[in-house]
């Protein structure tokens, strides 16, 4: 724990120091240059925009989004680990429906947005779906991929010790596929936010991803600006909630192996 702490305040600080002087850079590069701020505004530009649209952009857009963001990754969360055992469990399942997952990721996600809208409208529900579309992928394999990494041998013992495979997979399966789980669960979670944002480009009347194209629109490139900042601090706050989690149930996993060995 002590090591992971250390390792995570190392990053940040290295976060800090680098992302200032990117600002920095682009700060000065906007000023030197004179690069008019509706093609590239100056960082400080974007937070004056932030600040002044501060009610609405942190009021009905933000919560919109974030809304449609966690119920996508909710249900995708849901079916994916669903589907994951069941191919786990059943061999035919796993040949019947594996592939097709795989042939869904080779089609460009972006084309079948519209067609998810078209099926759904510009509802919340289409928005949900387009969000489910961008995330079932990482869930659903890595849990897969995940269960399906126990220690072959280590599974042949148990079954010799007269373990039933319920035992194996509670014992043996979920500890190993907890690492990769959480793998594409953190994927699942940066996706979410392009998801939510798309559908919202296809059509919304509200949502971070709305207000960011009326802004393009009108030339309004600092609003644009503050709206994408807002959508990537919905993403890394996503990534590092299942980062803590991740670390937590490890943790506890260990912690409990360690107990049943001493």
């Amino acid at each position: 724990m002590g090591s992971w702490k250390e390792t995570g305040r190392t990053t940040a600080v290295w976060f800090a120091v680098s992302l200032s002087l990117l600002l920095l850079g682009w700060e000065l590069l906007c000023r030197l240059l004179a690069i008019p701020p509706f093609i590239l505004p100056p960082p400080s530009a974007v937070l004056v925009s932030l600040w002044e649209l501060r009610d609405l952009l942190l009021g009905l857009h933000l919560w919109t989004t974030l809304g449609e963001v966690l119920l996508g990754l909710a249900c995708s969360l849901v079916f994916g680990v669903l589907l994951a055992l069941a191919m786990n469990f059943w061999r035919p399942v796993e040949r019947i429906i594996y592939p097709y997952i795989v042939i869904s990721q080779t089609i460009p996600i972006i084309a079948l947005s519209p067609i998810f809208i078209l099926w759904f409208g510009y509802s919340l529900s289409g928005k949900i779906a387009i969000t489910i579309l961008f995330t079932f992928f990482p869930i659903v394999v890595g849990a897969y991929d995940g269960l399906r990494s126990a220690d072959r041998e280590m599974v042949e013992l148990l079954k010799t010790m007269g373990a039933t495979r319920w035992q194996i997979f509670c014992k043996l399966q979920i500890p190993a596929a907890l690492p990769s789980f959480f793998s594409g669960l953190k994927v699942a979670a940066t996706y979410s936010v392009a998801g939510a944002t798309i559908g919202e480009w296809l059509g919304a009347s509200a949502g971070l991803g709305y207000f960011g194209r009326r802004a393009s629109g009108n030339f309004q490139a600092p609003a644009l600006f503050a709206s994408v900042l807002l959508l990537s601090c919905i993403g890394m706050l996503l990534f590092r909630l299942v980062a803590y989690i991740e670390r937590r149930v490890l943790l506890k996993h260990r912690k409990i192996e360690q107990n049943k060995q001493g």
